[in-house]
């Protein structure tokens, strides 16, 4: 008898608790614990979860402990990324995944396969003498986990960087504006390679996979703040369109979305206008098994636009995305 298999992506917003901070803890949790129960998954990958601090202990995902408890996440299997020695988790926006199903290994990747490029800065002032490395600002989440029947899955966890200018020195006249447009650019173009630069080492990962196991199942999830035709996704999915090589066919990646209608297929409002910006990829082998797409946007609000903030609206601004197989 075959057996159902949900995969979920959920990035969370800042999902933290901060004493005397609206919304609170509590009021999150009562909106978004039901959201998590809907989605129903068996594996479920979560991004920008904060970790919390107290007295003589590690850093740990105290929040997320208590939105799922008392749920069936509760009881899973967990990994999440982690400081440089291993010894706790970050500060903020940490990368978690979730399984009912044994997580046989996990690690993380962060300028592993790529070292980070050097740049120097044309508009900086005063200006820039040297170069300086571009390092990417969160790692790459990878698990393998045993599947029922044996199988293993190769899953990654992303959280690219997002398209907010990185700051390029003596160009802000404060948090919100630019002194030249020029610096604005060049900020929004560092941005750029980082995104770029996280999708090159998952390409890199998912191949390295592929040489070591051309039968892979490999998922690739998360935010990653771009939609599939823009450079970083399709790095990632690695096109024979775009390769060339018809014997690269069995390493494309396909993104889940495509299951929903165009006019609903959307992660998060920008401006007013529906963005397809989190994704769920899997490897070709995997459409054997694959059933259905779901995302969860019903609910969605843009709080892009004036006076929006977390305080009117305590869930997150980005909707969970779920791929259903029947293995």
């Amino acid at each position: 008898m075959r057996q159902a298999l949900r995969i979920a992506t959920f990035n969370l917003e800042n999902f933290d608790d901060i004493p005397g901070q609206l919304p609170t803890l509590a009021q999150r949790i009562a909106i978004m614990r039901p959201q998590l129960l809907r989605i129903n998954a068996d594996i479920l990958c979560l991004q920008e979860v904060n970790g919390q601090e107290t007295d003589g202990q590690p850093r740990q995902l105290l929040a997320l402990n208590k939105l799922i408890e008392g749920t069936p996440y509760d009881q899973y299997f967990s990994a999440s990324t982690k400081t440089k020695d291993n010894f706790q988790v970050y500060d903020e926006r940490n990368l978690v995944i979730l399984s009912k199903f044994e997580i046989k290994t996990y690690g993380q990747f962060k300028n592993t396969f790529i070292p980070a490029p050097l740049y120097r800065t044309v508009t900086a002032q005063p200006p820039e003498q040297e170069a300086d490395e571009v390092a990417w600002e969160r790692p790459i989440l990878s698990a393998e986990i045993k599947l029922p029947g044996g199988r293993l899955l190769y899953l990654l966890n992303l959280h690219l960087k997002s398209k907010i200018p990185t700051n390029i020195k003596g160009q802000k006249r404060d948090n919100y504006s630019w002194k030249t447009a020029s610096g604005w650019a060049e900020g929004y173009f560092v941005s750029s390679m980082k995104r770029v630069g996280q999708a090159l080492e998952t390409r890199v990962i998912i191949d390295e996979i592929f040489d070591r196991d051309p039968d892979a199942y490999i998922v690739v999830c998360g935010d990653f703040n771009a939609d599939q035709n823009e450079v970083p996704v399709m790095a990632i999915r690695g096109l024979v369109e775009h390769t060339g090589n018809a014997t690269l066919a069995n390493r494309v990646m396909y993104p889940c979305e495509n299951g929903i209608p165009e006019s609903a297929r959307y992660s998060l409002f920008h401006r007013g206008r529906g963005e397809m910006i989190d994704h769920l990829l899997i490897s070709r082998n995997m459409l054997e098994f694959y059933k259905s797409t779901e995302i969860h946007n019903e609910m969605l609000h843009d709080e892009s636009i004036a006076f929006a903030s977390d305080i009117l609206y305590p869930e997150s601004d980005h909707a969970p995305i779920i791929a259903e197989f029947f293995l």
